[in-house]
């Protein structure tokens, strides 16, 4: 067990370190937003590239990975979509977003940091094939169901392309498809590009932890308790068992990346949730679920890391 808490603890930490300097004031809320927006628009992506352009392209397209992890997360997106279908009835913005909150990862914040301290340069690859699906499959199939919910009676196709629109834009969906096309095309970057970019992937684990600890502070968990029970468990229980029973099926699974899959599934939702929740009134919802969930991940994660 100790090995396991050599892995997890300094994870948390950095998480407890960022908590600490907001509240007492040594960083301010948007000096964390700051940060975040730094790890989630550059570093990040940098570290996504990086990988994702160093390694064959062969290894790259990972069909069983894709099918594991899409199948495993929409399983647990419709699932927890019924759960909150019968608890709040009538409500489909407030159902989508809690479908989201229980099978979208921070894998990137939270998640890649440990798979790589478990797994090595592996989680690299397994991050982006994650990140593939949460940002092209998961995310918007819940923000299109969450906007049907808000304008009842406009086009789901009017819907679906203003929200393609916003991911051809996104960073991570831009990071990954011009890695893969680099990979494809066997490309070389000057050294200078490629120092560049290898100082902007190495500062991004740190500061995401940081960030996702400032994150923390000042949410509360009061008046929402059972939309969080029905939200939690299945982020940090549900998620991943499914995961590893698909994964039990799945032939050819390289199972390297297959331990980095479960480590990935069993991180918290992702840090922007409670942003995503506020668009739907489920700001509070969204905020006590991240907190919760990421206090949580701390347990649930180390007893994952004890048993593979």
């Amino acid at each position: 067990m100790l090995d396991v808490f050599s892995i997890t603890l300094p994870i948390f930490i950095l998480i407890a370190l960022g908590f600490l300097a907001t509240r007492l004031g040594a960083m301010s809320a948007t000096d964390n937003r700051a940060i975040g927006g730094f790890v989630l628009r550059f570093a990040l992506p940098a570290l996504i590239f990086k990988s994702l352009s160093q390694t064959p392209f062969a290894t790259i397209l990972n069909v069983p990975y894709l099918t594991v992890y899409t199948f495993s997360s929409l399983l647990v997106f419709f699932a927890a979509f019924a759960v909150a279908r019968w608890a709040r009835p009538g409500d489909v913005s407030a159902q989508a977003i809690a479908a989201l909150g229980a099978s979208s990862s921070n894998s990137g914040f939270v998640g890649f940091p440990i798979a790589l301290l478990a797994v090595g340069p592996a989680a690299s690859v397994a991050l982006a094939l994650t990140m593939a699906t949460e940002n092209i499959v998961v995310i918007p199939l819940a923000l299109t169901i969450a906007e049907l919910g808000r304008h009842r009676g406009e086009s789901a196709l009017v819907i679906l392309a203003r929200l393609l629109g916003r991911l051809v834009r996104n960073p991570l969906i831009i990071s990954i498809t011009l890695g893969l096309l680099a990979s494809l095309l066997g490309l070389k970057l000057p050294g200078p590009i490629v120092k560049s970019v290898d100082m902007l992937a190495a500062a991004s684990g740190a500061a995401a932890l940081f960030a996702v600890g400032g994150g923390l502070v000042g949410l509360q968990v009061s008046g929402v308790g059972g939309d969080v029970a029905r939200i939690v468990p299945f982020k940090l229980l549900a998620h991943p068992l499914v995961v590893f029973v698909a994964q039990r099926w799945t032939p050819n699974l390289d199972p390297t990346l297959a331990k980095a899959m479960l480590v990935l599934a069993s991180a918290p939702m992702l840090g922007v949730y409670p942003l995503l929740a506020r668009q739907y009134g489920q700001e509070r919802v969204g905020s006590a679920a991240l907190l919760v969930a990421t206090a949580g991940a701390f347990i649930t994660m180390s007893l994952l890391l004890a048993v593979l």
